[in-house]
This record gives C-alpha cells, sequence and structure tokens, in this order.
C-alpha cells in the first residue's frame, strides 16, 4: 500500500492542502474535491488520488461499526478511526467530525472534544452540525485555536427533529433557516461550510451569501466542491443507495467475486499452489526426519 500509483492528476507537485488554499481554489473556482474515509488503506488510496479533503466522519458508524445511525458512535471511537486514517495522509486536509453529544453541553465541552481530535488523532480541523447554539460552540472552538468546518440542512445527528432523512428547505420558510445557520455558522469564524440535502435552487440562492468554500452532499453543483462517502462512491454497500451518491466502482461486486473465488479455491484445494509456500533445503529435512525418528523410538 505504501507504494500506490498516483492519479495522473495527482502527479503535479502539490502543497498540504490548509485553510488560505481552500479559499484560493474558491476564488479561481477549482472544485474541491472532498471524500469521507474511515481507515488506513482508504487514506493512501485518497491520497494518491490526488483529492483535497478527507473527512472521518460519524457516518462510521453505520458504515464500518455497525450501528443503525450515528448517534451512537463515541469521541473514543472516532479518534481511533481517525489516527488511522492520519498515518495514511500527508497532502490531503483531515477533517474529525466531533460526535453527537461531545460538543452540545458547553463551550468547555466543546473546546476540550476538538483539542483532542488535534492532539491525539492529528487532525488539521474539526467539523461539527447545525446552527444556532452550534454557532457558538463553533466560535468558542475557532477563539481557541483550533478551525472548524460547519455543517447545515440534513443533519444527521438531529435527523429525527427534522422528520428524518430528508432534504432540508423545500419550503421557503425552511430554506430560510438554513440561510440563517450558513450565515450563523459563517459569522461564528467557520473556515467552510458543507451544504446537506438542499434543493439546487435553494443553494444558488444561498451561495451569493457565502464568503467561505461550501462543500456540497446532494446540494447541487453551485457549491465551491462536492464530498462522497468512500464506501457510497465506491458501492460498497449495494443495499444503500442514497439519491446524491453516484456510483463510480462496484467494489461489492468485486469483493464478492474475489471471496467466491478464494472459497472456491480453498474447497477444491487449488490454493495454495506451490508458488503460495515456502521451501526448505532437502538436507534440513532428512535433519528433521532423523529428529523426529530419534525422538519417537526413545519414547
Amino acid at each position: 500500500m505504501s507504494s500506490l500509483p498516483r492519479h495522473p492528476q495527482a502527479d503535479a507537485a502539490r502543497r498540504k492542502v490548509g485553510l488560505t488554499k481552500l479559499q484560493e481554489m474558491r476564488a479561481l473556482g477549482e472544485p474541491i474535491v472532498m471524500v469521507t474515509a474511515y481507515d488506513h488503506p482508504s487514506a493512501k488510496i485518497a491520497e494518491a488520488a490526488g483529492v483535497d479533503v478527507v473527512l472521518v466522519g460519524d457516518s462510521a458508524a453505520n458504515n464500518v461499526l455497525g450501528y443503525a445511525d450515528t448517534v451512537p458512535i463515541t469521541v473514543d471511537e472516532l479518534l481511533m478511526l481517525t489516527a488511522a486514517v492520519r498515518r495514511g495522509l500527508s497532502t490531503p486536509m483531515l477533517v474529525g467530525d466531533l460526535p453527537f453529544g461531545s460538543y452540545e453541553a458547553s463551550d468547555a465541552q466543546a473546546i476540550a472534544t476538538a483539542h483532542r481530535f488535534v492532539k491525539e488523532a492529528g487532525c488539521d480541523v474539526v467539523k461539527l452540525e447545525g446552527g444556532g447554539a452550534s454557532a457558538d460552540r463553533a466560535r468558542a472552538i475557532v477563539r481557541a485555536g483550533v478551525p472548524v468546518m460547519g455543517h447545515v440542512g440534513l443533519t444527521p445527528q438531529t435527523a429525527t427533529a427534522l422528520g428524518g432523512y430528508r432534504a432540508q428547505g423545500r419550503t421557503a420558510e425552511r430554506a430560510k433557516q438554513v440561510l440563517d445557520d450558513a450565515l450563523a455558522l459563517q459569522d461564528a469564524g467557520c473556515f467552510a461550510l458543507v451544504f446537506e440535502a438542499i434543493p439546487a435552487g435553494v443553494t444558488d440562492l444561498l451561495m451569493a451569501r457565502m464568503e467561505i468554500p461550501v462543500i456540497g452532499i446532494g446540494a447541487g453543483p453551485a457549491t465551491d466542491g462536492q464530498v462522497l462517502v468512500l464506501h457510497d462512491l465506491l458501492g460498497i454497500h449495494p443495499e444503500f443507495k442514497p439519491k446524491f451518491a453516484a456510483r463510480f466502482a462496484n467494489v461489492h461486486g468485486e469483493m464478492l467475486r474475489g471471496i467466491g473465488a478464494y472459497a472456491e479455491a480453498v474447497r477444491t484445494r487449488a490454493f495454495p499452489g506451490p508458488e503460495h509456500t515456502y521451501g526448505i533445503a532437502p538436507e534440513e529435512i532428512r535433519r528433521l526426519e532423523e529428529q523426529i525418528n530419534t525422538t519417537f523410538t526413545t519414547r
């Protein structure tokens, strides 16, 4: 995995992606590529493919840990996954998702959690969901020295309160609330925002009010960049296909084919073959046979 070939678009010399780089890309109209990944091998692939930002999202809860939704995942679980991703990245910006219940109670709690993601997992920045009180928490974290990415629209941590996993801002009143949340987070000092599951027409109007990079997921093409979960874009979970997630590969099918072929090879004794085994010098085999025979004849 350490010698993954670079994608052609990643061949040009690239410096570490930071806050200034994202602002430059926004100003130049260069789309920002962001993926959500959860482990070291995925991070190495994202690095080789030349993505700009990698988010270790709390969606690890249902994508890799088997929870029903994002709510149960703990800080310690996300820190472990994020640290693994950190070890696989050098160029992309690393974003750590603050999980539900780790920042809402107070500014002190939010700051302490954010500092853990920076110190223990090596995050460049952290992300939190929602406007309202979350804007206050974002402001406190920024003042404590950690850059913050905000997240508006569909916020999975509070999806139940939003009526489930569905598009947000589909009425004028709800769209205005999304704008208010976005502006509050921008004013709080967030360096970027995620717009999730927002009608494209609403996004078009909101982008005119944004002064910071906006990454979309199910929010149309007008944002400054796009983010998809690695498992969604690669088709790893075929039974789950959100409307906004295009599939660019069928990894599930390849995994199923490969494991099935392996099982068949084992059952027919076609694997392992001579090329998969280690050799030993004939004289060493003879010596071993003599030692075994001596051991058993003296018993």
